[in-house]
């Protein structure tokens, strides 16, 4: 049996030193190694007023992340929510938590316009939680991708299941 995750919301600047490396770590891990990407992983969003950083931990060791970003914001029309950065460490694959915390970014994100810009390989995994493609396949960094989005007056998810809840600093 394996221990249990805690899924922790949590503002860059009240991230511990150690957390934020622990973060960019993953996602360096994840986004830059293995999927053999130089790009600019550090993008500046992280930082950005009303961005959420959702981390998954077990036995206090990172092993899953995602950031929820306010995204286009105007006068005349409220910022839609932006999901970045889905991933997973290695040791903590497929064991579902991946659709963990999509589920608890969506239901944070609430009953507003939600886009994420998916691998394209992924467009169907990401349509399990209500979102359709809304673009052309293109690429970024050499990798196809996809524009999705989920409608503001799509149906709420079933929530996580029991234990899976998360808390706020």
């Amino acid at each position: 049996m394996t221990d249990a995750i805690a899924l922790t919301w949590s503002a860059w600047d009240d991230l511990t030193p150690v957390q934020a490396y622990d973060v960019l770590r993953l996602r360096v891990d994840v986004f830059v190694v293995e999927q053999r990407c130089a790009y600019p992983e550090i993008d500046g969003r992280d930082l950005e007023p009303g961005t959420q950083h959702l981390l998954a931990t077990r036995n206090g060791r990172l092993v899953g992340y995602l950031r929820l970003l306010e995204d286009g914001a105007t006068d005349s029309t409220p910022a839609r929510a932006r999901i970045g950065r889905v991933c997973v460490a290695r040791s903590a694959r497929n064991e579902g938590l991946a659709s963990r915390l999509m589920r608890v970014a969506v239901a944070t994100a609430g009953a507003r316009e939600q886009v994420l810009d998916a691998q394209a390989h992924l467009a169907g995994w990401y349509a399990r939680f209500g979102f359709t493609e809304a673009s052309d396949v293109y690429s970024e960094d050499g990798i196809p991708h996809v524009t999705m989005l989920r409608p503001a007056s799509a149906a709420p998810l079933a929530p996580p299941a029991a234990g899976s809840g998360t808390t706020r600093p």
